[in-house]
């Protein structure tokens, strides 16, 4: 779906069971993804929320879950550890990231605010994911939402290594998909980001094999243990 603000994919599930869940890793409780969108710049500058090492990233994608405990997500949202966002940055590739080709052609069918599209294909999210073996590098904070309200309620995690995606398929993103209409005005979906904020008296916390010097996040034994991914086969009702 364009909401107006980015691409945002509905996550299927007949029963908490069978959502994709995500545990450990200094997690407190299990919670399940409810759904997946972008944040992206212009053809010119980069549009990640989230910089590592002081690099930010042409795109982000950000995964929501939301704690067992609640039923719903505007339930959750009225608690300090309701949300865990995974944050995955992308970079740009000389070849097309054919997991991705699926959603890249769905954009044509959403590019005014308010458009869905069903997916028929089903998905094994980690496909979208950067391999297994290159997510034990995250970073954890306790944070916000990076829209408005913006309520410090999310408990993120970024991971380190970033997604291969063209230049192509980055642009489908800027040029395809549109604002919503300001007047007679149609205005391209462009900088749908929230820049880097402060991290003001925030700790941020490293998994042991994270790389970006230590020195800049807590001490060693504040080092997260692996987070538990389990990234089953779902469906997306979307984009939606």
């Amino acid at each position: 779906m364009n909401d107006g603000h980015t691409v945002v994919m509905s996550l299927k599930g007949e029963s908490v069971s069978e959502y994709i869940n995500i545990t450990s890793g200094g997690l407190h409780g299990k919670y399940r993804a409810v759904q997946l969108h972008f944040h992206w710049g212009s053809l010119k500058e980069n549009g990640s929320e989230h910089t590592i090492d002081g690099r930010q990233f042409p795109m982000e994608l950000h995964v929501v879950h939301m704690n067992n405990k609640y039923k719903t997500i505007n339930e959750a949202k009225g608690h300090p550890n309701g949300l865990a966002v995974l944050g995955f940055m992308f970079k740009v590739s000389d070849a097309d990231n054919t997991n991705y080709n699926t959603i890249i052609a769905a954009l044509k069918n959403i590019s005014n605010d308010g458009s869905s599209v069903d997916l028929a294909s089903t998905f094994c999210l980690n496909n979208l994911l950067p391999k297994m073996a290159l997510l034990s590098k995250y970073y954890r904070y306790q944070g916000s939402l990076t829209t408005p309200d913006c309520a410090e309620i999310v408990v993120w995690t970024v991971f380190e290594e970033p997604i291969p995606i063209s230049q192509s398929q980055l642009k489908a993103f800027v040029n395809t998909l549109h604002f919503p209409r300001n007047g007679t005005s149609l205005l391209k979906m462009t900088n749908n980001f929230r820049p880097p904020q402060p991290l003001k008296n925030r700790k941020v916390y490293a998994s042991k094999d994270a790389t970006v010097s230590h020195s800049a996040m807590c001490s060693a034994s504040s080092l997260l243990f692996p987070l538990s991914l389990a990234l089953l086969i779902d469906q997306f009702s979307g984009p939606t």
